[in-house]
């Protein structure tokens, strides 16, 4: 495990889920420098730190540590924009979902 494949790992989550780097740093609890370091592997990181990272960014501490994807990570991925939703947004979004279930299971 290489310091710089684990920050490119946090770096890519981040600009997925439209973080900027001062966000995803106040909501896991650290400076943006300290972000930045990680991201361009200068600097390791503590276990807490690793669950803070996955939980802000929604996916398991194995894949940000071993590039590991689960089954899981999808859902996980159509969570986080689920959670950038407004309330009203929400449940439009929700209808919609069942919908395409209902059509999946008629297919």
């Amino acid at each position: 495990m290489l310091y710089s494949e684990v920050g490119t790992r946090i770096r890519e989550l981040r600009e997925i889920q439209h973080y900027s780097r001062e966000a995803l740093a106040e909501k896991v609890d650290i400076s943006a420098k300290f972000l930045y370091e990680i991201e361009v592997g200068r600097k390791g990181f503590s276990a807490d730190i690793l669950c803070r990272l996955s939980k802000a960014l929604s996916v398991s501490c194995d894949y940000i540590m071993f590039g590991e994807k689960k089954e899981k990570y999808n859902a996980e991925k159509i969570v986080c924009v689920l959670e950038m939703l407004q309330p009203n947004q929400a449940s439009r979004m929700q209808e919609v979902v069942k919908v395409l279930y209902e059509i999946c299971n008629i297919l």
